[in-house]
């Protein structure tokens, strides 16, 4: 594969609540990359959707707010990354429950992936870069030199995303969260433009029964390989 200007591409998918979010955040600190999480994209395009009243059916229009779309994505020295939309900070709005299933709906609309799918191409162009999402190994950068498929359980997956609404103050019922989890599996599964599915190249970790820890040395160790 061929070195790019500042380091390699990492390519991190699965599907929602495998813990992709913070493996990408350690991953991308241990290794001095910038991190772009893909995922953000889509629940952005889904939070002004919504706050504009526009379908999620409606494919012109959405692709019209994806094409528009003034994002910044910036990375703080605690490794959090905020949001902005139009320099609003929206980093907490998007990981509402309802933006997170309206970010399903709007994937799959072929223009809003066109427009988003541009977007991080660029943004990962010259290397040294963690991209997470669900299909960057596969669509966005089939020639990432180092591609993972992070997944876990439904069930564990549900209790994490429980846990971690609970933290923020937020009331809700396990049952109806797996529900959503395994809705939303069949929708990103089963969509006809970029499936959710491993790249036939990617490392695939399941992180049900694995630590955090052990994961990022798995995906840092193979970045290191190729550089």
């Amino acid at each position: 594969m061929s070195q790019r200007a500042r380091g390699v591409v990492v390519a991190i998918d699965g599907p929602a609540g495998a813990g992709k979010s913070t493996a990408s955040r350690r991953v991308a600190e241990r290794l001095g990359y910038t991190l772009v999480d893909t995922g953000a994209m889509y629940r952005s395009v889904a939070l002004v959707a919504i706050e504009r009243g526009v379908d999620l059916d409606a494919e012109s229009e959405l692709t019209a707010i994806a094409d528009a779309l003034d994002l910044e994505l910036e990375s703080k020295p605690s490794g959090a990354v905020r949001v902005y939309v139009d320099g609003r900070d929206v980093s907490e709005l998007i990981r509402d429950p309802q933006i997170s299933s309206a970010a399903s709906r709007v994937s799959r609309h072929p223009g809003v992936r066109d427009a988003l799918v541009a977007q991080q191409r660029r943004l990962g162009a010259s290397g040294g870069v963690v991209l997470e999402g669900r299909d960057i190994g596969t669509v966005v950068f089939p020639d990432a030199e180092v591609k993972v498929f992070l997944t876990a359980s439904p069930e564990e997956r549900a209790r994490r995303r429980v846990a971690e609404l609970v933290a923020k103050g937020h009331d809700v019922d396990y049952s109806e969260t797996l529900d959503q989890i395994r809705e939303r599996d069949e929708l990103d599964e089963s969509r006809e433009v970029a499936p959710l599915k491993p790249a036939a190249d990617a490392l695939r970790l399941d992180s049900t029964d694995l630590g955090l820890d052990e994961v990022v040395e798995r995906i840092v160790a193979a970045a290191k390989k190729t550089r």
